[in-house]
């Protein structure tokens, strides 16, 4: 007891402290592991079924068992199907076991699993040394939500909600952590709670009680903190077998109390609260297996004090030795939790769980294909909030789609491509990069714990940022390489197999060098051509037909539609004079329509001032004209714009592959980043000198050649490939990580507002 006083502060000087030093060692242990952690070094993997975690930072008792049954007694008025899984402390089970209605062996379980078997027989306890498994096994049962008894510590196990019990007798003992203290971890690791719940809370006075709640709110908002006491269900009697009512009272009654629990002050204290005369009391380690031998100890001393009845806890109740038989009648007070404001512990809770999906881009045409991501998740899952993490730009794209944004706007000269020029990279450093980083990495920090597996759309950069953000193993949709280029490095295949939790290609090929290397990777289409949505693909055509209801200002022509990229990053206000140059060269030899698809991220107004000798006309939409030409601006879905132009003269990048992949010829310019798009694109593009006669030769040369037309049409077909990846990733998150699932458990849950919980 000289170590209990002195480790829960109760006891100024003692010789555990001695054993300091060990606390440090552990200290150390724990902010290292806090660190691997964070930032998904050491793997967390999101489970397939919702998960509330209940725990604590101290060694001792906190009511975690009640509040486990009062959550599950919850759910269950609401339609949710539960199941508590426990590592079952004191038991001997190695592998996964799953029981009901109590009936287990203690030694293979543990004495407080059995004990909540027992009051709920209905749900299901699955004990597991290895949590994630046994979430698996209560997900294989069709359980919807899973209660983690004792798991703030256990990281590996991604939670949903994480809810942290303060005993407010003795909340942080010394303030020390074991063995010189009764701390797990340090108290500021309780920012990683989502609630709060000090419990106990009728053993202090007031004043107690707000110091207590003023010195957690450094780490948690005070509107999660909240205040549970016990109370006693009912009294009864212990024969050897079975619980009946305890008649009398237990006022004035002498009492020799003992128990193996984490905090028996809080045991004797309820029992003088009764009324009872405490007139000696034993204590055993925490789970203690009673023998015979204690059991004759217990009755010798009560009758040596003059007690009239033994008592003890339920839980020792299954600590006791089954063949004993009580000679001294044995009082089991049977105890529950009660919150002092349900109602807003149940607003609190609910709202925590409610699925909170985030999409990371990092590139305009990244965003393009992100955007549709989020669309397709708030879709799928309606009541979900999707958030979107750009990190190029201000996300323009996904603020006009109506999607809020969560990172802090990183507007740098290259526009996010750094891998062809130094002097690019160097520009951008200038520009604040790093400085950008570091905000960036902050947003992520906010939202850390509060939303489930990100969705990186884009390159290893991105995933890496996110992982170390998060921590949390995103999905990853890899946009920037195909071995149709380089492929990965040997690098990025080792961190997409250790990091990514399953990964999307662009083909078949780069999925099988990255499964080569251990990766999950699968090819369900080519995210790219996702941004189709319902365009569809153009049909094979040639010069030779030239298509109907051309989008022109003139209805009805015969003329091809030629359609005008000037890119997506801040270069597209310089080359656009380019491009409109090419345009009247090229319409001073074929008569055709033009459009210009205008990128989200770019100024109208800006780009009109670059285009010198251009007047803007707006009539049912937006278009420049000079002359004769007449050049029709579209502002939105590039697919869109593309679906009726036979060629495109393009200065972007994804943009480009998007109408290859469409059957439309590609002109572009030779310089370093397009011959690398080349290589993916080969026959569906040509590359030009960056003059507006060559563009406007090489243009015309396609449109009035049918065989290199059609052989150009055919090519970005078979090279880009058919859609599909991002509808594979939505159902990957609704079957695999149990998004589908959460929405159906909040759906429940949220008419719990205003309601709060039921009496126990």
């Amino acid at each position: 007891m000289d170590f209990v006083r002195g480790a829960e502060g109760r006891k100024r000087f003692s010789a555990w402290l001695l054993l300091a030093p060990s606390s440090w060692a552990g200290l150390l242990l724990v902010v290292v592991l806090d660190f691997l952690y964070r930032h998904g070094l050491k793997r967390i993997q999101e489970p397939a079924i919702p998960v509330i975690s209940v725990g604590n930072i101290s060694y001792g008792g906190t009511n975690k068992t009640p509040f486990v049954e009062m959550l599950c007694r919850m759910m269950r008025e609401k339609g949710v199907s539960a199941g508590i899984v426990s590592r079952g402390y004191g038991g001997a089970n190695s592998d996964v076991l799953v029981f009901e209605n109590g009936k287990a062996n203690r030694r293979a379980v543990g004495d407080e699993p059995l004990l909540l078997s027992s009051h709920l027989p209905d749900v299901p306890v699955a004990i597991s040394r290895d949590r994630a498994a046994g979430l698996l096994a209560l997900e294989r049962r069709g359980i919807e939500l899973a209660v983690a008894d004792d798991a703030f510590q256990h990281r590996r196990m991604a939670r949903d909600v994480d809810v942290v019990l303060i005993d407010a007798a003795c909340p942080f003992g010394n303030g020390r952590l074991i063995p010189a203290g009764i701390l797990r971890e340090p108290i500021e690791n309780l920012r990683r709670a989502h609630i709060v719940v000090v419990t106990k809370v009728e053993e202090v006075d007031r004043d107690t009680l707000s110091a207590l709640h003023e010195r957690l709110s450094r780490y948690v908002p005070p509107e999660r903190i909240f205040d549970a006491r016990l109370v006693v269900r009912d009294r009864t009697l212990w024969d050897g077998e079975s619980f009946r009512p305890l008649t009398s009272t237990m006022r004035g009654r002498g009492v020799l109390a003992f128990s193996a629990i984490g905090n028996p002050d809080s045991f004797i204290h309820s029992l003088r609260k009764e009324g009872a005369d405490v007139l000696a009391e034993r204590h055993f380690r925490d789970h203690h297996l009673y023998t015979a031998a204690d059991m004759e100890e217990l009755a010798a001393a009560a009758r040596a004090s003059d007690a009239e009845f033994l008592a003890c806890t339920e839980k020792d109740v299954y600590n006791l030795p089954c063949s004993w038989k009580p000679g001294f009648p044995l009082v089991v007070p049977r105890v529950a939790t009660t919150l002092d404001d349900p109602e807003r512990f149940c607003e609190v809770l609910v709202d925590c769980l409610r699925p909170r999906l985030v999409v990371a881009s990092n590139g305009y045409g990244e965003d393009a294909i992100g955007v549709l991501m989020a669309q397709k998740l708030r879709a799928a899952f309606p009541e979900a909030e999707v958030t979107a993490f750009p990190l190029v730009g201000r996300g323009e794209a996904y603020r006009t789609s109506g999607f809020s944004v969560g990172s802090t706007p990183s507007v740098t000269p290259s526009g996010g491509v750094l891998k062809y020029r130094l002097r690019d990279l160097w520009g951008d450093i200038q520009a604040g990069l790093f400085g950008h980083i570091r905000e960036q990495q902050g947003d992520w920090r906010k939202i850390a714990n509060t939303v489930r597996t990100p969705i990186c759309v884009g390159d290893v950069y991105l995933l890496l940022h996110a992982l170390w953000g998060q921590g949390v193993a995103p999905l990853f949709v890899a946009t920037a390489k195909t071995v149709r280029l380089s492929g990965h490095w040997r690098l990025e295949r080792f961190i997409i197999h250790r990091y990514s939790r399953r990964t999307w290609t662009r083909d078949q090929d780069t999925a099988d060098q990255l499964s080569a290397s251990g990766a999950d990777a699968i090819y369900a289409g080519n995210p790219i051509m996702d941004l189709l949505g319902d365009v569809p693909a153009a049909p094979s055509k040639g010069p030779a037909t030239p298509l109907k209801g051309s989008a022109t200002p003139l209805k009805g022509s015969m003329t091809p539609l030629v359609m005008l990229l000037p890119g997506s990053r801040l270069r597209a206000y310089d080359d656009v004079q380019l491009l409109l140059d090419a345009v009247e060269k090229l319409q001073a030899r074929k008569a055709c329509g033009y459009v210009m698809a205008l990128a989200p991220t770019i100024d109208p107004v800006r780009l009109l001032s670059s285009c010198r000798g251009w007047r803007l006309q707006l009539e049912s939409e937006p278009v420049l004209t000079r002359g004769g030409v007449r050049i029709r601006l579209h502002r939105g879905n590039v697919a869109a714009a593309a679906s009726e132009a036979m060629l495109l003269i393009g200065l972007g990048g994804t943009a480009n592959q998007l109408c290859a992949g469409m059957g439309i010829p590609v002109v572009s310019i030779d310089e370093k980043g397009k011959r690398v798009q080349k290589k993916l694109l080969e026959d569906s593009e040509v590359l030009v000198e960056p003059t507006s006669d060559a563009l406007a030769g090489s243009a015309f040369r396609i449109l009035t050649t049918p065989g290199l037309y059609k052989k150009m049409s055919d090519a970005g077909r078979s090279r880009m490939g058919e859609p599909g990846a991002l509808d594979s990733v939505a159902r990957y998150a609704g079957e695999v990580l149990g998004w589908r699932v959460r929405c159906r458990v909040y759906g429940k849950l949220a008419v719990c507002r205003g309601r709060g919980l039921n009496k126990v």
